[in-house]
């Protein structure tokens, strides 16, 4: 899943992002209002962590913007500004949530899963292709009933090709989708992902779901029967 966070204060942005990354999500962190907002509108995100006070742009701006172009996504405001005007403001504006500073990461995070879950009600939290089975909020992963240990790019991966079965995904939108860096023709990052994951959740089990498309990229889907 990936998460903008748009935060002006660098130690707060950095802070976020760190541990948006170690809770498993594939963060973009923006300092500038109208650079955020322009990730808003241009890129997908499964939600948005948003100042309010920011250079160029405010939240407020942001967020208006976001849904005047139709733009569904779910906001959770995280600023400093406490005023109960402030809090109505935002929601009015389409905020799905108001954290004020100075927060509790815990708590931002259990905000977070909650509006991903709300956000997930035309989405299964539980997707399953053939006997495997990928639990997105519990982050736990199982095949023919057996339980998977997955690393969390491992997680990314896997989710991002269950949730596009069947569509092959060339190497650089797997690159932005989980690694959130432009492909480079160079490196066999992904390759290697890519060996691991099927190691664990392909290998000893049938039928094989990953599949290789010759100059194309990946394929994850249950084989025709011949």
């Amino acid at each position: 899943m990936r998460i903008l966070v748009v935060e002006d204060e660098h130690k707060t942005g950095e802070y976020l992002r760190k541990g948006l990354t170690e809770a498993g999500f594939v963060t973009d962190l923006i300092q500038d209002g109208l650079d955020g907002q322009h990730m808003a509108l241009a890129e997908h995100y499964d939600l948005i962590v948003l100042d309010v006070m920011l250079p160029r742009a405010s939240g407020w701006q942001i967020i208006a913007a976001l849904r005047e172009a139709g733009k569904h996504t779910p906001v959770l405001f995280l600023t400093a500004r406490d005023l109960v005007e402030d809090r109505v403001k935002g929601l009015e504006l389409g905020a799905d949530d108001y954290l004020v500073k100075p927060f509790a990461f815990s708590e931002l995070l259990a905000r977070i899963r909650t509006l991903l879950r709300r956000g997930r009600t035309r989405e299964a939290d539980v997707l399953q292709v053939a006997n495997l089975e990928i639990d997105v909020l519990r982050r736990r992963v199982q095949r023919d009933g057996k339980k998977i240990e997955l690393t969390a790019k491992e997680f990314g991966l896997l989710e991002l090709l269950v949730r596009r079965r069947g569509e092959v995904l060339s190497r650089s939108l797997i690159a932005s989708q989980v690694w959130d860096m432009n492909f480079d023709s160079d490196t066999n990052v992904i390759e290697v992902a890519m060996r691991r994951l099927r190691a664990k959740i392909d290998d000893p089990f049938e039928p094989k779901l990953i599949h290789t498309v010759r100059g194309m990229g990946y394929v994850l889907d249950v084989p025709e029967a011949p």
